[in-house]
């Protein structure tokens, strides 16, 4: 299910022979690109390349934007070649999400905000119908609004797709890429960074980054611990740990147990 996805990985699309690889990475979902990582003069051999049968985990196919030139033939590649989603890149509005929605009706769409005009119309695009769940390009963000590659610098924009997905009652976002690969503890940190803010996942584009990644959205044996004492003390307002204990925190204490549970499956 790709609104459980962790750690989906990227790969060209012009890269067919990583495709196999990349379902072995241990990624629990793959990503082929059609859009930045693939020239333009490759699109067209890009797209042919395409299909989500060479595994069984979620494929997830990212197009290229509305009001591209490719973006016509990349929508009609996605009927009946076994995709699990669509990724649609600077998404804007409900109405780039209904030009895919015509053409491919039951197909999930993951909107991938990249520009301050998305982020302004969030909330929107996340109850537009087929959109399951939101991904955070902060990447292309920052370029967008020339601000630096921070976490302070898109706090605000991180929190308000969770907000937006929260109001929308989908699945928490995906947070955006860590461009660094040669240390894969920064992607680690990354996450850890994005979970706090409640988002459930991040996009990841070297398999190096996927352990960190996924250890760092599994909730720890602290936490664990923490929930089981919560559950297993009295009802109503109680102290546990030197902290007021009440229905809200034996929710948060649920959450984590049951996150703990999913994973171990």
């Amino acid at each position: 299910m790709v609104n459980a996805t962790q750690t989906p990985l990227f790969v060209p699309a012009t890269r067919p022979e990583r495709f196999t690889k990349a379902a072995s990475s241990g990624a629990d979902a793959i990503i082929l690109d059609l859009e930045d990582a693939v020239a333009p003069a490759d699109k067209d051999a890009a797209r042919a390349n395409v299909d989500g049968s060479f595994t069984d985990l979620p494929v997830i196919l990212r197009i290229n934007a509305v009001g591209t030139p490719w973006f016509v033939d990349d929508v009609r590649a996605l009927k009946d070649r076994g995709f699990s989603a669509v990724m649609l890149p600077k998404s804007e509005s409900p109405d780039d999400i209904k030009l895919i929605t015509k053409q491919v009706p039951d197909l999930p769409i993951i909107a991938l905000v990249e520009t301050a005009k998305g982020l302004g119309r969030a909330r929107d695009i996340a109850v537009a119908p087929a959109v399951t769940r939101l991904a955070f390009g902060s990447v292309d963000f920052s370029a967008d609004l020339g601000c630096e590659h921070q976490r302070d610098a898109l706090l605000l924009a991180r929190s308000e797709l969770v907000l937006a997905s929260r109001i929308a009652g989908i699945s928490a976002p995906l947070d955006g890429v860590t461009v660094e690969v040669a240390d894969p503890s920064v992607s680690g940190r990354d996450a850890d960074h994005a979970r706090a803010l409640g988002m459930t996942g991040k996009m990841c584009i070297h398999p190096s980054q996927i352990s960190k990644v996924k250890h760092a959205f599994m909730p720890s044996d602290v936490e664990v611990q923490w929930a089981q004492r919560v559950l297993k003390a009295a009802e109503g307002a109680v102290m546990i740990d030197g902290e007021m204990v009440d229905e809200p925190v034996r929710i948060r204490a649920r959450a984590i147990l049951a996150a703990k549970f999913t994973d171990a499956e």
